[in-house]
């Protein structure tokens, strides 16, 4: 059965690979840092090299949005020390944009503070996809909380809206907090699995929505990471020249109570 998964999903990348070249291609330039294009080229493309139409059009983007690398030929146009991105600028509007390369991956040398770990059993059973298991796992133990040293709330798991100038976004999580001293916080929060890279889009197209939708309130954007299935990476991040910068790092090992190190949590402090 995983064999023929595996077979379906290359030959899904492949596909949307062959799209996505397609349309950098036909609008690319030599030295052009900025190409933007309309969904509705996604058909046309389609049709025009004899494949099959993907049944959700939108998967195409986001695969290169967030979660895969651009296919080969458009790597080689690429100066080095910067990358192509995917940007949306509209409703069903999007453009191919170079950006300094800027990989946010967790720190190997930072130590795990150990966590009892709250996930209720049959959560953790049950979680459908590694998103899904990490967002959970960060609320039922009060990650953000611990990290940021806020009470915070859930507002709403995989908010969609609209953004001015974006078009349709969505966020992975997106919490309220509060401080000692009666400050109100926006917390986005975006959520990666093992393998999948910390995004400047989805990053920025966070804070946008914030900005917009709660225009009083002091953003702090998260994103959340598997190292393993029982460690998880937070980070706080900012935008600065448009470019992803860490404005703090934690790791978390999620225990059984038995497990807590005693001489380990003295030193905490």
């Amino acid at each position: 059965m995983s064999g023929g998964d595996d077979g379906s999903k290359a030959i899904r990348t492949n596909r949307y690979s062959a799209l996505i070249e397609k349309i950098f291609f036909d609008h690319y330039k030599k030295g052009a840092t900025a190409l933007e294009f309309k969904r509705e080229e996604i058909p046309r493309a389609a049709a025009e090299l004899s494949l099959a139409l993907p049944k959700n059009i939108g998967d195409v983007l986001y695969s290169f949005r967030f979660r895969q690398a651009m296919p080969a030929r458009v790597l080689e146009t690429q100066p080095k020390g910067s990358e192509w991105l995917i940007e949306a600028v509209g409703r069903a509007k999007y453009r191919f944009i170079l950006r300094k390369a800027n990989r946010i991956v967790p720190n190997s040398s930072l130590s795990r503070i150990r966590i009892p770990d709250s996930t209720p059993e049959i959560i953790a059973e049950y979680a459908l996809d590694d998103e899904q298991a990490l967002l959970a796992k960060v609320r039922y133990n009060r990650l953000i909380d611990i990290f940021l040293g806020l009470t915070t709330y859930s507002l709403q798991n995989h908010l969609r809206t609209s953004v001015k100038g974006v078009g349709q976004i969505e966020i992975d999580e997106l919490y309220i907090g509060l401080d000692k001293y009666g400050c109100h916080y926006v917390i986005p929060v975006q959520a990666k699995g093992g393998t999948d890279q910390i995004s400047i889009v989805q990053t920025k197209q966070d804070i946008d929505c914030c900005k917009e939708k709660y225009p009083g309130l002091r953003c702090r954007p998260i994103s959340a990471q598997f190292i393993s299935s029982d460690q998880i990476a937070l980070f706080e991040l900012t935008i600065e020249d448009d470019e992803i910068k860490v404005v703090e790092e934690r790791h978390y090992r999620l225990v059984p109570a038995s497990e807590l190190d005693k001489t380990a949590i003295r030193a905490y402090r």
